[in-house]
């Protein structure tokens, strides 16, 4: 409920102001992760629009003297190999994160990502820059699985979804980033035109290795492993707690409780993940794996991947700086979805935002279907409803996915939960990467539908609403464990007043597990009936 009570009690430290500002900001650097995204995604929307690399990888077009372009079918695979790779690297992200640690995949992710960048940097065939984008996605995929993960279980549980989204915020900032830089190189005639936005990806995975050597590992996984000495340690670390005290050691037994809880069922292989059971994991599987492949859906990666060549096609006279533009929105537009994610909560703003972009994408493709590229009124227009369009995202489904499915999972399945419902947004997001020019660009073989394609987009924002609807249940303000209750003893329409309930009588799952058998049930229908 919009203006719902913040979790009695708080997380871990909450009611002591002199570890707010510590643990948030320890965590919260590990968001970075997300520039590495951004960057990638958007910096080839405009590399693949440069004279050089057109020169160097494309052809003469005919009847002309210096006029190059790349087909449809390279411009779909040197756009979309990068999420093929992201798709894999994100299932291996599971095995990583229960192997070597969240820490330990991330590093690794770096590592393969940097080698990946490498090669495109360097290269001078297509092949050589085409394969470079593979293993770049493959550390990409790594990252979006682990960081979501590592921000969801190492955050105080009142300010969780706001860390959450700076992992969004990072990726809008990647964005930014690669559009300006794009912008500064685009008019030099040699190979640095793109040699420079695509090298500076090392800085990013530099900075990021760098950080992650001070952060703790999550205290969550340390517990899964049996550490729990290191596990108090790190713990104490976030908080700036003693390791001593009465608070850490009760959020270390939610968290024994919890995995010992999903232990006596049995180990967990990726088959659990849809097998139905009382802490409905399927629909938890699900709707993380859904979710991500609404977010797709919604259009945005158009915007970004094809948004220069979109703009100028539109009759745009700067596409480049146009891009740049909507890339601003997207940053500060990502600010008030963070705030709005423990205020206003998950649920309410997913269903908002995605009736606000059905509005604007169908406006979008109305009006661009009914006015000409010489109207330049209509042209304002038409980049204002993207701008509208971009902020409702922003502030909506593009933070708020991760939220969702770096808290609805149970640790003793989390990273492999988690793994597939990454991959999912990176399997939705090579499909529209590769079937997008062919469905907009002009031509033989291609549907050339041009701004008509915002049709598609519209209905399938009205599909997100929905989905939000009837899958999402609210969260905001629940410890993960908690989130275990919540979807044991009530479902997506009910779960805003059981979640009420919750937090008024400040549940915590060691103490339900301890009561164990009758008064474990008992207590949980006590709760439920209230709703």
């Amino acid at each position: 409920m919009a203006g719902g009570p913040i979790a009695a009690g708080g997380g871990v430290g909450s009611n002591n102001p002199k570890n707010k500002l510590a643990g948030i900001l320890m965590v919260s650097f590990a968001a970075f992760g997300g520039i590495l995204f951004g960057y990638d995604t958007g910096t080839i929307s405009g590399i693949t629009a440069m004279h050089d690399f057109l020169r160097l990888f494309g052809h003469l077009v005919e009847g002309t003297t210096d006029t190059y372009a790349i087909t449809s079918s390279q411009q779909s695979l040197v756009t979309s190999i990068l999420s093929a790779g992201t798709f894999f690297g994100a299932l291996f992200g599971s095995p990583l994160g229960d192997l070597l640690g969240r820490r330990g995949g991330i590093f690794v992710a770096c590592l393969v990502f940097s080698f990946g960048v490498a090669m495109q940097t360097g290269c001078h065939t297509f092949a050589v820059f085409v394969v470079g984008r593979v293993f770049a996605g493959l550390g990409v995929g790594i990252v979006s699985t682990l960081i979501p993960m590592y921000l969801s279980e190492c955050s105080p549980k009142w300010i969780r979804g706001a860390v959450v989204s700076g992992y969004q915020w990072a990726i809008t900032i990647g964005l930014l980033l690669a559009s300006v830089i794009n912008n500064a190189t685009k008019d030099r005639d040699d190979h640095s035109s793109w040699r420079i936005p695509t090298g500076i990806q090392l800085i990013w995975a530099f900075i990021l290795t760098v950080g992650m050597l001070w952060l703790p590992e999550s205290p969550r996984y340390l517990i899964k492993r049996g550490a729990d000495a290191d596990a108090a340690r790190a713990l104490s670390r976030l908080t700036t707690l003693p390791v001593e005290d009465p608070e850490i050691e009760m959020e270390l037994n939610d968290i024994r409780a919890n995995l010992k809880e999903e232990q006596e069922l049995g180990e967990s292989g990726y088959l659990d993940c849809f097998k139905p059971s009382h802490n409905k994991i399927l629909l938890r599987t699900l709707s993380g794996i859904f979710i991500q492949a609404w977010q797709q859906l919604t259009g945005i990666n158009f915007i970004f991947y094809y948004g220069t060549a979109f703009f100028a096609n539109s009759g745009i006279k700067d596409p480049f700086l146009t891009q740049v533009a909507t890339n601003i929105v997207n940053v500060f537009m990502t600010l008030p979805g963070m705030w709005g994610v423990e205020h206003f909560g998950r649920r309410t703003l997913l269903i908002w935002g995605a009736a606000w972009m059905c509005m604007c994408e169908f406006l979008i493709a109305i009006i661009g279907v009914t006015i000409s590229v010489t109207n330049s009124s209509g042209q304002k227009a038409l980049v204002a409803l993207v701008c509208l369009y971009i902020a409702a995202f922003a502030s909506t489904w593009g933070p708020i996915a991760w939220v969702i499915t770096g808290e609805i999972f149970p640790l003793n399945v989390r990273a492999k939960a988690m793994s597939l419902s990454v991959a999912s947004n990176w399997l939705w997001n090579f499909g529209i990467g590769y079937a997008t020019p062919y469905l907009v660009n002009t031509g033989p073989g291609n549907a050339g539908l041009q701004s008509k394609v915002f049709f598609i987009w519209g209905s399938t924002c009205a599909c997100c609403v929905i989905f939000s609807y009837f899958c999402i249940p609210e969260t905001k303000g629940l410890s993960l464990e908690q989130i275990d209750l919540l979807y044991q003893n009530s479902n997506p329409i009910t779960s805003v007043r059981y979640r009420e309930e919750l937090l008024a009588n400040d549940v915590h799952f060691s103490e339900r597990h301890a009561q164990g058998g009758k008064e474990e049930r008992h207590s949980d229908e006590k709760v439920a009936e209230k709703v």
